[in-house]
């Protein structure tokens, strides 16, 4: 079935046999995956480094501009908070609670840490660190939720896969290496150079599990079902495939690694490097929905 399926064409709204493009997430959804994966990803470096702005920085990107791009997608926005109501059940569900939790916490803890108001209402430095743990696991799941609703998806073979979760986690903390090097390299990390060294080598090692990520979720997708095979083409060998490789490999991957690599200790290559891992990541995002495929309603020819 599957070799016969294989050179059915791609058709519209018709009734022919063949490949469909899903388009119910498209731009809109994936600007808001982007922005929701790349705050978390900062806000979990900065926890990790104990960088106080950064983690208001990620609290804004993802409680701001995902939660606008999320309203812009919705037919009935004032509806949208019923969404949260079935966890149990969906992992949008979930990811709204997770992202409640994380805004909760996450200002709460720069509050009671940053502002000085633990100090000021007697909390103890125990509970403080339990909200910024719970912030930090809310974060996580932020990175990794939209991930797994879409690897639920069985009818697109590109995204039914356990890789997509581990790729949503992997480009929100590689972006939020480059962006606090970026944001960071002349300022709080010019007086910490072995920080600084720390942080080029993690987004050297972040680099290279993108790559390995990527190749994992196309041979995932070409040796899974015919509607896989498909999309793996779309994207690395016709519609979509200069995009693919010129932006989100050479663009988002291999300039990166080359300027980390070469020139680690200039405050223009790390630029540079950040906004080509945002480009790459974004392309990425956008590509993904794009290429996905609804398999044929008939895997054989009658």
């Amino acid at each position: 079935m599957a070799a016969s399926s294989r050179d059915l064409p791609i058709v519209g709204d018709s009734f022919n046999v063949g490949y469909r493009f899903q388009r119910y997430w498209d731009t809109p959804m994936a600007n808001a995956f982007f922005c929701g994966e790349l705050g978390a990803g900062i806000f979990l470096v900065s926890a990790a480094i104990g960088y106080m702005p950064g983690m208001l920085l990620g609290l804004l990107v993802t409680s701001v501009l995902k939660t606008w791009f999320h309203m812009t997608h919705m037919g009935v926005p004032m509806k949208s908070w019923r969404a949260i109501l079935r966890p149990d059940r969906s992992w949008i569900s979930r990811g709204l609670l997770s992202i409640v939790f994380y805004a909760s916490f996450g200002f709460a803890y720069l509050g009671l840490a940053w502002l000085g108001l633990a100090e000021t209402l007697g909390i103890s430095e125990g509970l403080v660190g339990l909200v910024k743990a719970l912030a930090v696991l809310s974060a996580v799941v932020v990175a990794t939720y939209q991930g797994f609703a879409m690897s639920h998806s069985t009818a697109i073979s590109l995204w039914n896969t356990g890789m997509m979760p581990v790729s949503s986690l992997v480009y929100a903390l590689t972006a939020g290496v480059l962006v606090i090097l970026a944001i960071g390299w002349n300022g709080f990390l010019a007086d910490a150079p072995a920080l600084r060294s720390t942080l080029v080598t993690a987004g050297l090692v972040d680099m290279g599990v993108l790559a390995i990520v990527h190749l994992s979720l196309l041979h995932a997708a070409h040796h899974g079902s015919p509607g896989g095979r498909k999309s793996v083409e779309l994207l690395v060998r016709s519609f979509y495939a200069q995009w693919y490789w010129g932006v989100t490999w050479a663009v988002g991957i291999l300039v990166p690694t080359v300027l980390l690599w070469s020139a680690g200790g200039s405050y223009a290559a790390v630029l540079v490097a950040a906004a080509g891992v945002l480009v790459g990541f974004y392309s990425f995002r956008v590509l993904i929905f794009k290429a996905g495929l609804f398999e044929p309603i008939m895997s054989f020819r009658p």
